[in-house]
Formats: structure tokens, sequence, C-alpha cells
């Protein structure tokens, strides 16, 4: 999802963002913060990122993201994988 010598740096686009209240699981949210610091990127950019990469099927990160990724999800004791995504049920 970050510069690289196949994605030469583009120019800038404006856009216009909103403030949201996204619910999201605890352990996802800070593998998400984590790969944002790693990135030096804020939260916002990283989702917004991932969600244009998946709008055109691509994959939103490199092989080497993806190691710090599963660093952080064992650092975190994230074990949902996408199978889960669709059975998750908010705990009461």
């Amino acid at each position: 999802m970050l510069q690289d010598a196949k994605h030469p740096k583009l120019e800038a686009v404006e856009v216009e963002r909103v403030q949201t209240g996204v619910r999201i699981e605890k352990r996802i949210l800070k593998v998400l913060k984590a790969v944002a610091e790693q990135k030096d990127m804020t939260l916002g950019d990283l989702v917004e990122g991932i969600v244009l990469h998946a709008f055109e099927g691509k994959a939103p990160f490199s092989a080497q993201t993806l190691k710090e990724i599963e660093q952080f999800k064992k650092l975190y004791g994230l074990t949902l994988s996408a199978a889960d995504s669709h059975h998750l049920k908010e705990r009461k």
C-alpha cells in the first residue's frame, strides 16, 4: 500500500473527509494502529488505502507488511481470520 518502484508517487488528490464513529473489534484496531504507526501514516489514511485497494480487488499490503502484521497480530492476540468476518458477535 505504500509507494515503491512499481507504484510511483502520484500527484495529491484533494478530498473531503468526515468524522465518523465506526465500531471495530478491539484487537483489529490495535493491529491497524500499529501498522499505521510503522508506516508513519494516520489510521484514517491506512483505512482509506485498504478500502481503495479492496474496491479494485487488489491486495493492499506487500509481503513485508504482511509479515509485520503477523507479528502485530501475535503481540495483540488477534486470532480472527477472514472466515470469521460474517460470524462476529459483540460481547455483552
